[in-house]
């Protein structure tokens, strides 16, 4: 069922996310042309973390949010298509607290615990 408290909500974390991605992508990217110009050898400054570094980091955050994007992108299909709000493993309702607090949630609390194994 097709909810518009839940389209808004996911709507607008989609859009905190491609901003959040494109952050990411300039500091990347800012963080490149540093290192161009850069000919010292930050691998052995004492003063802090070297650019390879940073750059992993950032590479890491932006890697999340792409993962976050896709997980935004599913949720806005499944809402679209009336499985929002269904696991996708044994298609019981997934608590409105686990929707609140994870939006994105394919799975209900059960079977998110068999596939951690926590539920064993």
């Amino acid at each position: 069922m097709y909810r518009p408290e839940v389209a808004a909500r996911l709507a607008v974390e989609r859009e905190e996310t491609a901003d959040r991605i494109a952050g990411l992508e300039r500091q990347v990217g800012s963080l490149a042309e540093e290192q161009a110009f850069t000919t010292h050898d930050d691998e052995h400054d004492p003063e802090g973390v070297t650019i390879a570094v940073q750059r992993a980091q950032l590479q890491g955050l932006l890697a999340g949010a792409r993962r976050d994007l896709a997980a935004l992108d599913r949720a806005v299909d499944r809402l679209a298509a009336g499985g929002y709000g269904l696991c996708a493993r044994c298609g019981r309702a997934i608590g409105e607290a686990r929707l609140e607090a994870l939006p994105v949630a394919e799975t209900c609390i059960a079977c998110a615990e068999r596939r951690s194994g926590r539920g064993r």
